[in-house]
């Protein structure tokens, strides 16, 4: 795309699903400190698919309109929304991104957007649900983990603030933790549950605010990371997802909305 102003123009008036994807819709939210990430997906024009134009996906970041920089540092009550060409949004999740996955499962009071073609695409989220999606929690989790302790790349410092006062960055923890919870639980049932089921949840505000030491939180990530290795075996999802059924799904909705208009007027 040219410029973030015609991927919007494109992804916004077709966007069939939309909601919360960070720390609220988790329940892990602590008031006045968090942004609202949003994730969306759009059924982009046929120009786009098939002819020369490029979209596959928007991203509007309210801090970096108002730093005038990409790399602005959100700050609460910031907006961050990526919305997904379908097309995209449904190979990620095919592929067993935990944060595409999210979308499927959200309840209504997070939502922002959903079409009746949106409401069907939560409806197919049995589809999507297998073993492989696990191998990407348990791969998500064990870097995050490296990343937390400095094991790859360097350390996350952009919370310096939270490293000061408890000798690590406890949101980021909290949210590697919840990432395994979330995999043990998707391995499990093949869905999630938003907001996060207690007890964990309440675990994990605990983490999120400083009251368990760092040595007992990679504690608790070794021993996730070795339940969902022994889910990747044992648990009742199929191997893979259903790919044709949602292949079906992609094809007809692409062709449905593209019949509603003519190739000179896209």
């Amino acid at each position: 795309m040219k410029d973030d102003v015609s991927s919007q123009l494109i992804a916004e008036p077709t966007t069939i699903l939309r909601g919360l994807v960070g720390s609220t819709v988790h329940g892990l939210v602590l008031p006045g400190t968090d942004d609202r990430d949003e994730m969306g997906v759009c059924v982009e024009p046929r120009r786009y698919v098939v002819g020369f134009g490029k979209f596959e996906h928007w991203v509007y970041r309210s801090a970096a309109e108002r730093e005038g920089h990409p790399g602005a540092r959100s700050q609460a009550g910031d907006l961050d929304l990526t919305v997904y060409s379908l097309r995209k949004w449904a190979r990620l999740a095919l592929q067993g991104n935990p944060t595409v996955l999210l979308l499927l499962y959200l309840p209504d009071d997070a939502l922002v957007t959903r079409t009746s073609v949106g409401e069907q695409l939560q409806k197919l989220a049995p589809a999507f649900a297998s073993r492989h999606a696990g191998k990407r929690f348990l791969g998500y989790l064990e870097a995050q983990r490296q990343r937390l302790v400095g094991e790859r790349g360097q350390r996350d410092v952009n919370r310096v603030e939270l490293i000061k006062q408890f000798g690590y960055d406890t949101k980021y923890a909290m949210h590697m933790l919840r990432l395994g919870h979330q995999g043990v639980e998707f391995l499990e049932s093949g869905r999630l549950t938003l907001p996060m089921r207690e007890p964990v949840r309440t675990h994990l505000m605990d983490v999120r605010q400083g009251r368990s030491n760092l040595a007992d939180v990679l504690a608790e990530c070794t021993q996730l990371e070795l339940r969902l290795g022994a889910l990747l075996d044992s648990s009742p999802l199929p191997s893979e997802p259903d790919l044709r059924t949602v292949e079906c799904f992609v094809m007809d909705t692409y062709a449905a909305a593209w019949a509603k208009t003519t190739e000179c007027n896209q």
